[in-house]
């Protein structure tokens, strides 16, 4: 975690965001705590990391030049302080209101339900198998994990039905969004190039 400082004196926390051998288990706690994220261009993807946006959820960096892109990406928010906040809190807000665990648990139904119709064969329960349900693992927590638990238990039937699941997407829209995605990620390392660019010319 770095941080940097604006004139006011007020420090911004930035999170840098990277992988172990999968996909990151704690890139939505880092989204989540409304500072700016430097995400680690990764090989493993989350099933939300679709709807996040380069410069609006998080700030890229460079997987194959990891220590220049942070240090320009540090130097970006010293020089833009507001902006790179807004970043912070954006992601902040995506992870609170659009990831909500009535959301993911939607997600969950449908995508189960899709991957059913792929099975050739129909599963059964093993007979030594033990059933644990979320409750008797909650009880095993303590301090915030055991909050955390208890505020995703699904404690009575839900009054509403599940979302409808929306129609695939066109593919050229599609190609619109993953177009518009690496344009953010190139505009920003552009950016850093020039950067670099511009510290080599003064060093001579």
């Amino acid at each position: 975690m770095n941080q940097f400082m604006d004139t006011r004196t007020q420090i911004l926390k930035i999170n840098v965001l990277t992988e172990g051998w999968s996909w990151s288990v704690s890139e939505k706690y880092i989204l989540a705590c409304d500072s700016p994220t430097l995400h680690v261009t990764p090989h493993y993807y989350t099933f939300f990391s679709r709807g996040m946006v380069p410069l609006e959820h998080f700030w890229p960096i460079r997987y194959t030049n990891m220590c220049k892109s942070l240090k320009f990406a540090v130097e970006w928010g010293n020089n833009h302080t507001s902006k790179a906040q807004e970043i912070g809190n954006v992601s902040g807000r995506f992870v609170q209101e659009d990831m909500k665990m009535d959301y993911v648990y939607d997600y969950m139904l449908h995508l189960l339900t899709e991957y059913a119709k792929l099975l050739k064969f129909k599963p059964s329960v093993p007979p030594n198998a033990i059933e644990l349900c979320s409750e008797s693992m909650a009880c095993f927590a303590d301090g915030k994990w055991r909050k955390f638990m208890e505020d995703s238990l699904v404690k009575y039937p839900t009054s509403t039905i599940p979302c409808t699941s929306p129609p695939p997407y066109d593919p050229s829209t599609i190609k619109a969004i993953i177009d518009n995605k690496k344009n953010m990620i190139k505009q920003v390392e552009m950016w850093e190039d020039e950067y670099w660019k511009n510290q080599d010319l003064k060093q001579n």
